[in-house]
């Protein structure tokens, strides 16, 4: 079970970072691609702005990259070097995770990059 006050619990769950008691989505499934980024302007529990500065997800692409690096990379090992494929078939191991886990991976930079310029505060957990 996630520990609410956790930089983790908010990243996985998508909750305000702040007061961690909301979703920042309106649509809490990442699998309904039509509203995958569709966002509450604010908290309705702590007032935070989810949108800090005009284009500020922008920076969420970096670490859309470093996910998808670092899934392509554990898609690989877990393909090539633990059930012994060969690279044709790692290959398309990476490409399949990444495809399969693009919605989740969309919100994860998303809910990483505002946490870390957001930090859980006790005083919004009344």
């Amino acid at each position: 079970m996630l520990k609410k006050g956790s930089k983790l619990n908010s990243i996985l769950t998508g909750s305000c970072p702040r007061c961690q008691n909301e979703s920042m989505y309106l649509d809490k499934n990442p699998l309904h691609f039509s509203k995958i980024l569709t966002m509450n302007e604010k908290c309705s529990h702590c007032g935070l702005k989810y949108q800090i500065e005009p284009s500020f997800f922008y920076g969420a692409m970096y670490v859309s990259y470093g996910l998808n690096v670092a899934l392509g990379v554990a898609a690989f090992v877990t393909s090539y070097l633990i059930f012994k494929s060969n690279l044709k078939t790692a290959f398309i191991g990476i490409i399949a995770s990444n495809v399969l886990l693009f919605p989740f991976v969309l919100r994860w930079s998303r809910n990483i990059y505002i946490n870390m310029f957001v930090s859980y505060d006790k005083k919004y957990n009344k």
